[in-house]
């Protein structure tokens, strides 16, 4: 024992100071091991594989190997050479044999409106490879498409193995046979218009929240701590329910013989039942009633904090209790109120459940559009895309509101 004490002795305290304190990083690092790799297969997983399927464009490489090929030395103008159109005749014989055909035709089909029953006629048709030389005039005998030059680009620009359809199609845009990005034609520019509601029905439920919630908020930070427990149960309430149940609660109560129409027309107030769901009041209803507790619970973490001393001293001062209020409390609230907006819009922009069941034709959000993509038309592309660029408008909201957040906070700084 003296010996081992001697010998730890010799070792100089810095060194013995290094190795605990790794001992202590490394411990730490097992006890958060869990989470992390929780987290990894759970979020940054399926994050990174939605992103990469929204620029992955495997299926016409795949089905039409030797057509890519050809249509490489393809500069775009007219129409490819002879060597193209046996390429492409050898490659539909063999995808339809393979049965793998449709999986290029349906690809194409997003790029060219009737691609698909160009291409899938086309295999039919073509019983036997053209002989040398016939191939271009048998393929557009068969299919007058083949002599257009749009049906060429269209699969030039689907040759992998990544491409932008599907991010240029999520905000509207798309490339020309020249491959120019060009706004898309009326009937497919749609997207543009659902984000913007989106952000509007999620602007105003964070609005809404913050209505509602800053009075509930003060008055829980400002009642005795029994009392505060107490009622703060009614606020945690929700979160024990479901959110299909809650929502179709909604739906009880505000249809037109629901407890709402029920009670205005036996007050005398209305006549007639009004039209109170399936449009934008009930969504703003329905989505505030779920995501209020959110709004409350980061205003009361922060006015819990707060001093009553100050709003005492402004008033010895001879401030009135508005002036006080606005002067005094509400700005040390900033911090609570930024959290609680940016938490709430950043769920209301990304619901499904409630706008689909509350919600008339006109209020689909774009989780709506993006459920459909990927369980009716299993367009992941496309699905991935608009996710995408959702996830891309929630961290430049995330961003801009650290930087403000920080920014405050070194302008309080340097104030005090």
């Amino acid at each position: 024992m003296t010996a081992a004490f001697v010998a730890g002795a010799d070792v100089p305290l810095k060194r013995r100071l290094k190795r605990a304190e790794r001992a202590r990083q490394y411990r730490a690092l097992g006890l958060v091991l869990p989470l992390l790799a929780f987290l990894l297969f759970t979020f940054v997983v399926p994050i990174a594989g939605m992103i990469w399927k929204s620029v992955d464009d495997w299926e016409v490489p795949q089905v039409m190997p030797q057509t890519v090929a050809a249509l490489e030395r393809w500069n775009g103008q007219g129409l490819p050479d002879e060597a193209a159109y046996a390429a492409l005749a050898a490659d539909i014989r063999t995808a339809r044999e393979a049965g793998t055909l449709a999986v290029a035709a349906k690809r194409l089909n997003y790029v060219v409106n009737g691609f698909r029953t160009t291409l899938l006629s086309t295999g039919r048709k073509l019983k036997e490879q053209p002989a040398p030389g016939t191939a271009k005039a048998t393929l557009i005998e068969i299919a007058p498409a083949w002599g257009e030059r749009e049906s060429w680009a269209a699969i030039k620009s689907a040759s992998g193995p990544v491409t932008s359809y599907y991010l240029l199609a999520a905000v509207d845009l798309t490339r020309n046979p020249d491959g120019d990005i060009v706004h898309a034609p009326a009937d497919q520019s749609i997207y543009r218009d659902v984000f913007l509601r989106t952000f509007e029905i999620g602007f105003g439920v964070t609005v809404l929240c913050l209505i509602l919630g800053f009075p509930v908020a003060y008055m829980l930070a400002n009642l005795p701590t029994g009392r505060s427990n107490l009622l703060m149960i009614f606020v945690l309430l929700p979160f024990w329910t479901s959110l299909l149940v809650r929502t179709c609660a909604w739906i009880v109560i505000l249809q037109s013989e629901g407890i709402v129409n029920g009670s205005l027309q036996w007050l005398g107030i209305i006549e007639e039942p009004m039209r109170l769901i399936y449009n934008r009041f009930g969504v703003y209803m329905a989505m505030t009633h779920v995501l209020l507790p959110f709004m409350i619970l980061p205003l009361y973490s922060v006015m819990r904090g707060i001093s009553p001393a100050y709003m005492r001293a402004a008033a010895s001062l001879g401030a009135p209790p508005v002036t006080a209020f606005l002067r005094i409390y509400l700005p040390q609230t900033i911090p609570g109120i930024g959290a609680g907006c940016l938490l709430v819009f950043i769920l209301a922009i990304g619901y499904y459940i409630t706008p689909a069941l509350v919600g008339g034709a006109a209020d689909q959000m774009i989780s709506s559009f993006i459920a459909f993509y990927t369980t009716e038309t299993v367009n992941w592309g496309l699905a991935s895309a608009l996710g995408a660029v959702l996830l891309l408008s929630t961290l430049v909201l995330a961003v801009l509101y650290g930087k403000l957040a920080l920014g405050r906070q070194t302008t309080g700084g340097l104030k005090n």
